[in-house]
């Protein structure tokens, strides 16, 4: 590769425009200045893709509310493990975020996060014991000591009245409260990053880049190539350090790195929609983030939800998501980007877990074979007054599920985020999904240590993340008073209630 044939050179290289690109280049710039850095988003501008709020990215996914990150194990007890790593990591975002604000970084906490209480809501003997025994171990931990458990169905209906009213007096029920729960934009939130990033000198960020290769150069550095897509010129760019977070964009790029650790991994492609309530009368008469239970056979993230969002200012309600199969890696993606992502190292793992996930295989069709009636029918189950003509069908962003090879299965799939990081520090790449951005944060803070490992052992660095995140290098697990601190702070810095 000539020198002249380069057009950015730069120590680190961002792939994507999101919120993991975002916090990854406020970190390093906080951290060393002196970095130069380059960002090369495909799309026009920031946060288009599974960052935007309309996609998916919106609920602050503290596990509040989320049955699925408790599982209950077949002995009958509950496994919390999950939800506690989740709430932890969603206060650390919370700190840097409030950081960001404090120090006029970014706009105003209340364009981007609100609070906005979290309920669990069950039905049903099995299920309303699932929700007790999940409450009773979850108060145990300062994280979730304000949760508040009730199946007194005059207070179910004073917390959430479209939920309760006209349904079945002789229906067994159960819900959990936490008014500490939150929504994001996160869409607002990453713009307003990027236009701070944009700021710091050094910092070039560059929209219609679509990038289709990159390797690795004998001096060590990664040659990117990309295809602009407004002149349609090819071009090259150098760096040190190159991360991928470019969403379902990232497996194929992570592919074409050949970095062994990249072995094996696939991706499985999920869609997402959603019913989104055009009668303002009942989104004004609707304040919380109703999660229930997940039917069986079905992903994790398609747990049902009644979930009152902010976006772009404005009150909005929506009920899903529904699920369902596609072959398209991202919302502006290829249907052929399943076929393109099948490699001789990930064939069989991603065969494997295929058969092992047939039920899965069955209900994405099923959902997306479904009438609009048959949704309702869905929603009617949270919402008994529902009329039909007061929803509308809003097609969601992608999602691509990570598949991972396995010794004993074959292959597995994986319902959560995966940092995957070469050896020697100078790649790093993001796969997954939920919960994603809302625990971007900590996810930063691991491609950090993955690829940074002598410098964020500095006392220099060390000392600019505590600024940055007070309770860096602390565990809220089960620390009571670290817990309280950390969120009266960030209460106080986001106007979010304590």
């Amino acid at each position: 590769m000539h020198h002249e044939q380069i057009k950015t050179k730069s120590d680190v290289i961002l792939i994507g425009a999101g919120i993991m690109s975002a916090t990854l280049g406020i970190f390093l710039k906080e951290l060393d200045p002196s970095l130069t850095i380059t960002v090369l988003e495909k799309l026009d501008a920031a946060a288009r893709e599974s960052t935007n709020a309309w996609n998916n990215a919106g609920t602050g996914h503290s596990a509040f509310c989320e049955l699925n990150y408790t599982l209950e194990k077949p002995d009958g007890s509950i496994d919390i493990q999950k939800a506690l790593h989740i709430a932890e990591n969603y206060e650390i975002s919370k700190e840097f975020w409030s950081y960001l604000v404090s120090e006029k970084h970014i706009l105003s906490s209340d364009q981007f996060i609100h609070s906005v209480p979290h309920f669990s809501f069950v039905w049903g003997e099995e299920n309303v014991s699932f929700l007790k025994k999940r409450y009773e171990k979850l108060i145990t931990d300062p994280l979730f000591s304000k949760l508040e458990y009730t199946e007194d169905r005059s207070l179910l209906t004073e917390w959430m009245p479209l939920v309760m009213k006209h349904r079945d007096p002789y229906q067994k029920v159960a819900g959990t409260r936490m008014e500490l729960g939150t929504d994001v934009d996160f869409g607002n939130l990453t713009r307003a990053m990027f236009k701070y990033l944009g700021s710091l000198g050094g910092v070039t960020i560059s929209y219609y880049e679509h990038v289709k290769d990159l390797e690795r150069e004998p001096n060590g550095l990664w040659n990117l190539t990309s295809t602009n897509l407004m002149s349609h010129e090819k071009e090259h760019h150098e760096a040190n350090f190159v991360f991928i977070g470019a969403g379902g964009g990232s497996l194929p790029l992570l592919e074409k790195s050949d970095i062994p650790e990249a072995e094996g991994f696939g991706g499985f492609p999920v869609s997402g929609q959603w019913l989104r309530c055009k009668n303002r009368e009942v989104i004004e008469a609707h304040f919380a983030k109703v999660y229930g239970k997940a039917s069986v056979g079905s992903p994790p993230m398609s747990v049902p939800h009644l979930d009152t969002r902010i976006m772009e200012g404005r009150k909005e309600l929506l009920f899903g998501p529904y699920a369902g199969f596609t072959t398209k890696f991202l919302k502006k993606g290829s249907y052929f980007d399943l076929a393109k992502s099948l490699e001789l190292g990930n064939i069989f793992p991603m065969l494997s877990a295929g058969m092992h996930n047939l039920p899965l295989t069955k209900y994405l069709i099923g959902q997306a074979m479904q009438s609009h009636e048959d949704r309702i029918d869905a929603l009617r189950e949270y919402f008994p007054d529902v009329k039909s003509e007061d929803w509308e069908l809003v097609i969601a962003g992608q999602r691509v599920q990570v598949i991972k090879a396995d010794k004993e299965e074959g292959g597995v799939l994986e319902f959560g985020t995966e940092v995957v990081a070469a050896s020697d520090g100078s790649l790093a790449a993001l796969l997954g999904a939920s919960p994603g951005a809302s625990t971007s944060v900590a996810i930063m803070l691991e491609v950090l240590a993955d690829c940074f490992k002598e410098k964020i052992k500095t006392p220099e660095w060390q000392s600019r993340l505590k600024t940055m995140i007070p309770i860096y290098g602390e565990a809220l697990i089960g620390n009571a008073a670290l817990c309280q601190e950390s969120r009266a702070r960030t209460a106080k810095a986001l106007h979010l209630k304590s």
